[in-house]
């Protein structure tokens, strides 16, 4: 039977985005909704982070028969969560697998991110995204590592194993750049190392909107002129992942860059996260919109897909033609008393910090459950 793709996300695709899915449960994967969205809505690919995995794994029944046999075998909530998620993980990058192999590697990526308290610890980050990497043993598998100061040393190690990843939580523009040096020096050690440069897929996943919820806070705490305060808010988030964009542009005008090229290395994309919209004054489908560039990913919660469906409205790429304007609108909020660095400094902290007290929530949650099998 024909399945009609929607046409705004199929927009979307057409101008060089890729739409991942920021969400997974093994009821997605076994009901066929995640097959469905593939073929409705131009889903390419998921990403997962703790908070979705614990939704998924401590609510429903799909997961019952299995805790009930890691349970018997003695399992601990640690070694039960890593079971339950890779198997999930493993099972959509099977579903994904037609996609993977239709773009040669470019999408059909799942995403699983390691244990966020380890992002603190370059060598303990290293050796579990090995063993996620292992555990999965699926090519379209993308390991998610923070870009933290110590995670920045484990993507190059990671990626020069040949590992395909996914760098999250970025909020700044100086940060990004050390995200792209070490994905450079991860495949220069890749490819002294013999490794097949074309096998190996990064994104930089650029976080949107909480920039725009603290700078608003801010602004509106500061008691500005009602006129200003209207001027400045709500725009800071896409301006700062615009200027990404322009680093990311400006990387492939390199001879580094030029020199992995001619070995076969793919781009590592921008990808926009964060981008279901938190504020109600702003439209649901704003950090889609506005983001729309060749070469990215655009994950998405399934309200913000939907809603993108339903009223997206699609352009070109006009990235390129914002950054004067970009750039002016930073420089009015360092004159507004905004101080970047800060915003960006407790936007990573608290980031990992949301992401620490979800996993260990999960961990509780599922200690609970393997409880109630013995």
């Amino acid at each position: 039977m024909f399945v009609s793709q929607n046409q705004y996300t199929k927009a979307l695709d057409a101008a060089g985005v890729s739409l991942w899915l920021d969400d997974l449960s093994r009821d997605r994967i076994n009901s066929g909704d995640l097959q469905n969205l593939i073929e409705t809505k131009t889903i390419t690919g998921v990403t997962t982070n703790p908070a979705i995995f614990g939704k998924a794994l401590t609510t429903g029944t799909a997961y019952d028969a299995q805790l009930a046999e890691l349970a018997a075998a003695g399992a601990d909530a640690l070694s039960a969560v890593v079971e339950m998620t890779t198997d999930d993980v493993r099972s959509a990058c099977d579903v994904l697998a037609p996609v993977y192999e239709a773009t040669n590697g470019y999408d059909g990526r799942v995403s699983i991110e390691v244990d966020p308290r380890l992002a603190w610890d370059t060598d303990e980050t290293v050796a579990q995204a090995i063993d996620l990497s292992k555990k999965v043993g699926r090519p379209n598998v993308m390991v998610k590592i923070p870009a933290t100061e110590q995670g920045l040393p484990a993507i190059t190690r990671v990626l020069a194993e040949g590992i395909s990843v996914n760098v999250t939580l970025i909020f700044s523009l100086e940060r990004y750049r050390q995200v792209v040096n070490a994905w450079l020096t991860g495949l220069e050690r890749a490819r002294s190392e013999g490794r097949d440069l074309a096998t190996i897929h990064s994104v930089a996943s650029f976080f949107v909107s909480r920039v725009d919820t603290e700078i608003d806070n801010q602004l509106e705490a500061a008691q500005l002129p009602a006129e200003q305060l209207l001027q400045l808010r709500g725009r800071a988030g896409i301006a700062n992942a615009r200027l990404a964009y322009r680093i990311f542009e400006q990387m492939q005008d390199t001879e580094r860059w030029r020199l992995l090229s001619s070995n076969g290395a793919n781009l590592q994309r921008p990808l926009w996260a964060s981008t279901g919209t938190k504020n109600p004054d702003y439209s649901d489908v704003r950090y889609v919109n506005g983001l729309v560039a060749e070469y990215t990913v655009n994950t998405l919660p399934e309200d913000t897909l939907n809603a993108v469906a339903d009223h997206g409205e699609i352009t070109g790429n006009r990235i390129p033609d914002n950054y004067e304007m970009d750039d002016a609108h930073m420089d009015d909020l360092a004159r507004a008393g905004i101080d970047y660095a800060q915003v960006v400094a407790k936007l990573e902290t608290e980031g990992l910090e949301k992401f620490v007290e979800a996993w260990n929530e999960l961990l509780e949650g599922i200690e609970q459950r393997l409880e109630q099998y013995k």
